[in-house]
Formats: C-alpha cells, structure tokens, sequence
C-alpha cells in the first residue's frame, strides 16, 4: 500500500481534509505535533513514505538525496519557491501543484489592504483607541489608478475584482503578453517604471526567483509617488524593506501593506513602528474556502502529477 505523509501543520489539522485524505489513502501520516518541519526532522519524518504533502516545508537536494523511497511530492498552497524542482527533476521526482486555487482569498486581501490605507483605517482605529476623535479624510478606491506587476492567476482575479467592482482604471504588467487580457477587462498594459510612475496603488504579484529579488529596490520604490501606496500579498524578499521604511517615515510614500516579508516570522521590526505600514502573518490564502481548495488540490497532486520541467510545468521561471 502507498504511504503517504503530510508535513503541514495546518493541513493536518483540519478535519475535513485529514478526512477526505484518509478516505483516500487510509494509512496516512499526519503531523500531529504539530512541530515545524525542516532538515533533519522533516527527513526522519518522512523516511518511509513513497508520497508526501508539503506546505511550507523546504525541500531541497540533501532533503531529496536522503529519501529514495519518496516518489511524489504534492504541493498545499500555490508557491514552489521553496521547492528544489531541478533537484526533483533530476531525481525522477513528480510534483503535483495546482496553480490559482487561492487566488480569490488573495486578490480580497488586496482590496482589504487597498482600502484600510486608502481611508487610513488604521490611523482612524488608533485615534479613537487614543481618545481622540476627529475627522480623517482618505481617498476612494474606485477613484485610483491601480497597478498590478504580475499578472497571472492572483493578479488577473483582482484585476477583473477592481475592474468589474470598483471600475477602478487597472494598469498591468508581466513578462508574458498581456494584449487578449487588457482587450477583455480594459486594463491597461504599461512597463514597470510607467506604472510605479503613474499608480496610486501598486500591488504585487510575482513569484520569487533571482529575476523578481528585490524588484522593487530603491531606486524603483523612488519612481512611486507621494500618495501613493505599496501592496504586496505575493512573496518576501520582493522589495527592499530597508528603503521602504525610510520612504514611509520620510513621507514619500503614504503607505504599505504586507501580508509576506524576506524572514518570516520577522527577525527585524523597524517596518512595525510605522504608523502607515499595515503587516499581517502571511494570511493571504488562509481563507477557509481557500484552505479546502488548496488541501484538494494537494490530495488530487498525490495522483495527478508530472515530473517538474523548465518552461512547462510549474510555469514560470525557475
């Protein structure tokens, strides 16, 4: 019979997904401790198993090399960059990974993000906490242009959200043709230092590898306006953190909201005293409909897989 483990913590406590799994494969493995997986832990844990759910966990070539039994490796959650795929490649590895399955949960974040800064919630709630109460003007989302660096599965999802809910005007940008796209929804397609340039609201959504490390440095946050404000719901290590908070504190940039930062947990807290910048733990996908997707999605990788390949699965670079 086909062992299986699941290293997530969160998936493994979720009863309709532990459920659903073990319908399925009767004698799988949950991590129950619930303990954070990594090196040799997450190597004594999954010693055994042909197949395995990986969240979070990094899996790399030592990882890989000291488990000749695993044979497939499917993914809870849409992002790889923690995932050696050329090792897996080159070990005759699968990966199952559904792409996009948490991109609504994300995309409302965004708008959460979007929104909060616009009409400076966070001032507000402070204020009154403080015992002031006074009149705070902010400015409406329908109102702003809009800009989206990546536009794959989150990015199109809030494109269409701000488009079809807000008739917010949407710049977009990506390596790959956008011309179909920008037919369908009206948005418009601009170069990166166009739409720093030009948005109100600039959201990110790339994935993280040596071509997106640190895109948004300083010399690219400095294109961005006063008034405007910088989402990023998609990876750490996007943006230099370290000019973003001299923007905020020297007033060039009104704001920030971050669901993802280069070391999570955060070993560094300069950006957390900043009244205008807005964090929260990487929560994009953890919606519960999101959740239920994404856990699905690893249950059906476990059987619907293919050996990782450059250019054609995942997409993207890597």
């Amino acid at each position: 019979m086909t062992r299986v483990a699941v290293a997530s913590r969160s998936f493994s406590r979720h009863p309709l997904l532990r459920a659903e799994l073990s319908a399925r494969y009767p004698d799988a493995t949950f991590n129950d401790a619930g303990v954070s997986l990594s090196g040799h832990e997450l190597i004594a844990y999954l010693q055994g198993h042909e197949r395995a759910i990986i969240a979070l966990e990094p899996i790399d070539a030592g990882i890989l090399d000291a488990l000749p039994e695993l044979k497939v490796i499917a993914k809870y959650g849409v992002g790889f960059d923690k995932i050696d795929l050329h090792a897996m490649k080159a070990r005759g590895i699968a990966l199952g990974w559904t792409g996009g399955v948490n991109r609504r949960s994300v995309a409302e974040l965004v708008i959460a993000f979007a929104i909060s800064l616009l009409r400076k919630v966070p001032q507000g709630n402070a204020d009154v906490r403080a015992g002031q109460w006074r009149q705070i003007v902010g400015r409406q989302l329908s109102d702003c242009t809009v800009g989206i660096v990546g536009c794959g599965h989150v990015g199109q999802e809030l494109c269409r959200m701000l488009r079809n809910g807000f008739a917010s005007r949407v710049l977009i940008n990506d390596i790959k043709p956008l011309d179909a796209f920008a037919a369908e929804t009206g948005a418009e397609i601009r170069d990166l230092e166009s739409l720093l340039r030009e948005a109100d609201v600039v959201s990110l959504h790339l994935p993280y590898d040596p071509s997106t490390a640190m895109i948004m440095n300083a010399d690219r946050l400095a294109l961005m306006s006063d008034t405007s404000i910088l989402i990023n719901t998609a990876r750490g290590g996007l943006v230099d953190e370290a000019a973003l908070a001299d923007m905020l504190r020297d007033g060039r940039l009104a704001g920030a909201g971050f669901d993802v930062l280069a070391v999570e947990p955060p070993e560094d807290t300069a950006l957390f005293a900043i009244p205008n910048f807005l964090v929260t733990p990487h929560i994009g996908g953890s919606a519960e409909e999101a959740i239920v997707a994404m856990g699905r999605a690893a249950i059906d990788g476990l059987d619907t897989h293919a050996i990782p390949e450059p250019g054609i699965f995942p997409p993207g670079r890597w």
